[in-house]
Protein backbone atom coordinates (compact mmCIF):
# COMPACT_ATOMS: atom_id res chain seq x y z
CA UNK A 1 0.00 0.00 0.00
CA UNK A 2 1.62 3.19 -0.84
CA UNK A 3 -0.04 5.44 0.94
CA UNK A 4 1.94 8.53 2.37
CA UNK A 5 2.56 8.70 5.71
CA UNK A 6 1.86 12.37 6.86
CA UNK A 7 3.88 12.56 10.01
CA UNK A 8 2.56 15.89 10.89
CA UNK A 9 -0.93 14.36 11.67
CA UNK A 10 0.99 12.35 14.00
CA UNK A 11 2.83 14.98 15.71
CA UNK A 12 -0.79 16.82 16.00
CA UNK A 13 -2.00 12.88 17.75
CA UNK A 14 1.07 13.44 20.05
CA UNK A 15 1.17 17.00 21.20
CA UNK A 16 -3.16 16.34 22.15
CA UNK A 17 -2.91 13.03 24.05
CA UNK A 18 0.65 13.78 25.69
CA UNK A 19 4.58 12.22 24.74
CA UNK A 20 4.15 10.34 28.20
CA UNK A 21 3.80 6.36 27.98
CA UNK A 22 0.98 6.48 29.97
CA UNK A 23 -1.00 7.80 27.26
CA UNK A 24 0.53 5.30 24.66
CA UNK A 25 -3.12 3.34 24.18
CA UNK A 26 -4.95 6.91 23.27
CA UNK A 27 -2.19 7.41 21.06
CA UNK A 28 -2.20 4.18 19.41
CA UNK A 29 -6.13 4.62 19.08
CA UNK A 30 -6.26 8.04 17.73
CA UNK A 31 -3.18 6.69 14.75
CA UNK A 32 -5.69 3.93 13.96
CA UNK A 33 -8.57 5.88 13.46
CA UNK A 34 -7.22 8.00 10.66
CA UNK A 35 -5.48 4.95 9.44
CA UNK A 36 -7.73 2.04 10.18
CA UNK A 37 -4.29 0.25 10.92
CA UNK A 38 -0.86 1.10 12.43
CA UNK A 39 1.71 1.64 9.96
CA UNK A 40 5.06 0.47 10.85
CA UNK A 41 6.55 3.49 10.22
CA UNK A 42 4.48 5.37 11.92
CA UNK A 43 5.51 3.11 15.07
CA UNK A 44 8.63 3.79 14.45
CA UNK A 45 7.65 7.10 14.41
CA UNK A 46 5.83 7.34 17.69
CA UNK A 47 8.72 4.70 19.58
CA UNK A 48 11.61 7.53 18.65
CA UNK A 49 9.46 10.74 19.51
CA UNK A 50 8.13 8.89 22.80
CA UNK A 51 12.16 7.71 23.49
CA UNK A 52 10.21 4.13 24.21
CA UNK A 53 11.52 1.33 22.24
CA UNK A 54 9.42 0.01 19.37
CA UNK A 55 9.27 -3.57 20.63
CA UNK A 56 7.06 -1.96 23.56
CA UNK A 57 4.85 -0.31 21.30
CA UNK A 58 4.13 -3.61 18.84
CA UNK A 59 3.91 -5.50 23.10
CA UNK A 60 0.69 -3.14 23.58
CA UNK A 61 -0.46 -3.08 19.54
CA UNK A 62 -0.54 -6.61 19.50
CA UNK A 63 -1.93 -7.66 22.95
CA UNK A 64 -4.98 -5.36 22.35
CA UNK A 65 -7.43 -7.22 19.76
CA UNK A 66 -8.80 -4.02 18.88
CA UNK A 67 -5.19 -2.96 17.06
CA UNK A 68 -4.40 -3.92 13.62
CA UNK A 69 -1.20 -4.02 12.14
CA UNK A 70 -2.39 -4.72 8.83
CA UNK A 71 -4.36 -2.58 6.24
CA UNK A 72 -7.86 -2.33 6.44
CA UNK A 73 -10.56 -1.17 3.92
CA UNK A 74 -12.68 1.28 3.67
CA UNK A 75 -15.49 -1.18 5.31
CA UNK A 76 -14.58 -3.46 8.07
CA UNK A 77 -17.88 -6.30 8.00
CA UNK A 78 -17.52 -8.63 10.80
CA UNK A 79 -19.21 -11.53 10.84
CA UNK A 80 -20.32 -13.80 14.07
CA UNK A 81 -19.66 -16.97 14.53
CA UNK A 82 -20.69 -17.33 18.49
CA UNK A 83 -23.06 -20.10 19.46
CA UNK A 84 -26.16 -18.24 19.03
CA UNK A 85 -24.91 -17.00 15.42
CA UNK A 86 -23.49 -20.10 14.21
CA UNK A 87 -26.60 -22.78 15.03
CA UNK A 88 -28.65 -20.07 13.06
CA UNK A 89 -25.93 -20.85 9.94
CA UNK A 90 -23.92 -17.65 10.36
CA UNK A 91 -20.74 -19.58 8.01
CA UNK A 92 -22.97 -19.73 5.04
CA UNK A 93 -23.08 -15.96 4.85
CA UNK A 94 -19.55 -15.84 5.63
CA UNK A 95 -18.39 -17.87 2.71
CA UNK A 96 -20.87 -15.89 0.21
CA UNK A 97 -19.43 -12.89 1.81
CA UNK A 98 -15.49 -13.86 1.31
CA UNK A 99 -16.63 -15.17 -2.49
CA UNK A 100 -18.66 -12.52 -3.58
CA UNK A 101 -15.67 -9.75 -2.38
CA UNK A 102 -12.96 -12.14 -3.35
CA UNK A 103 -11.20 -12.65 0.05
CA UNK A 104 -10.42 -15.22 2.48
CA UNK A 105 -9.62 -15.65 6.31
CA UNK A 106 -5.52 -15.48 4.59
CA UNK A 107 -6.49 -12.62 2.41
CA UNK A 108 -9.43 -10.87 4.57
CA UNK A 109 -8.98 -7.35 2.72
CA UNK A 110 -9.84 -6.42 -0.85
CA UNK A 111 -7.28 -5.28 -3.26
CA UNK A 112 -8.97 -2.24 -4.02
CA UNK A 113 -9.21 -1.60 0.12
CA UNK A 114 -12.83 -1.25 0.04
CA UNK A 115 -13.72 -4.30 2.07
CA UNK A 116 -12.11 -6.24 5.12
CA UNK A 117 -13.93 -9.44 6.44
CA UNK A 118 -13.34 -10.95 9.68
CA UNK A 119 -15.05 -13.44 11.66
CA UNK A 120 -15.86 -12.58 15.68
CA UNK A 121 -16.26 -14.86 18.44
CA UNK A 122 -19.37 -12.58 19.60
CA UNK A 123 -20.50 -9.24 18.71
CA UNK A 124 -22.88 -9.18 21.84
CA UNK A 125 -26.51 -9.44 19.83
CA UNK A 126 -27.03 -13.24 20.16
CA UNK A 127 -31.51 -12.92 20.12
CA UNK A 128 -30.47 -10.89 16.82
CA UNK A 129 -28.24 -14.24 15.48
CA UNK A 130 -26.71 -14.50 12.80
CA UNK A 131 -25.33 -10.87 13.06
CA UNK A 132 -23.27 -9.15 10.54
CA UNK A 133 -21.72 -5.83 11.15
CA UNK A 134 -20.14 -2.89 8.82
CA UNK A 135 -18.20 -0.47 10.57
CA UNK A 136 -19.99 -0.95 13.97
CA UNK A 137 -23.53 -0.79 12.22
CA UNK A 138 -25.35 -4.15 13.34
CA UNK A 139 -27.08 -6.30 11.05
CA UNK A 140 -29.77 -8.29 12.01
CA UNK A 141 -31.00 -11.57 11.09
CA UNK A 142 -28.98 -12.22 8.24
CA UNK A 143 -28.87 -14.45 5.30
CA UNK A 144 -26.45 -14.65 2.41
CA UNK A 145 -29.26 -13.17 0.05
CA UNK A 146 -29.66 -10.39 3.08
CA UNK A 147 -25.94 -10.13 2.77
CA UNK A 148 -25.68 -9.55 -0.78
CA UNK A 149 -28.30 -6.86 -0.85
CA UNK A 150 -26.18 -5.23 1.47
CA UNK A 151 -23.10 -5.46 0.27
CA UNK A 152 -24.68 -3.75 -3.02
CA UNK A 153 -26.38 -0.81 -1.14
CA UNK A 154 -22.94 -0.31 0.13
CA UNK A 155 -20.88 -0.58 -3.00
CA UNK A 156 -23.74 2.11 -4.91
CA UNK A 157 -23.49 4.37 -1.07
CA UNK A 158 -26.72 4.02 -0.05
CA UNK A 159 -25.53 1.75 3.07
CA UNK A 160 -23.30 2.30 6.13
Amino acid sequence: MDQKIDFAEVDKILELHGNEQRNLITILQSVQAEHRYLPREILEYIAEKMGISLAKIYSVATFYENFSLDPKGKYIIKICDGTACHVRKSIPILEKVRETLGVSAEKPTTDDMMFTVETVSCLGACGLAPVMTINDKVYPAMTPEKAMELLQAVREGAAE
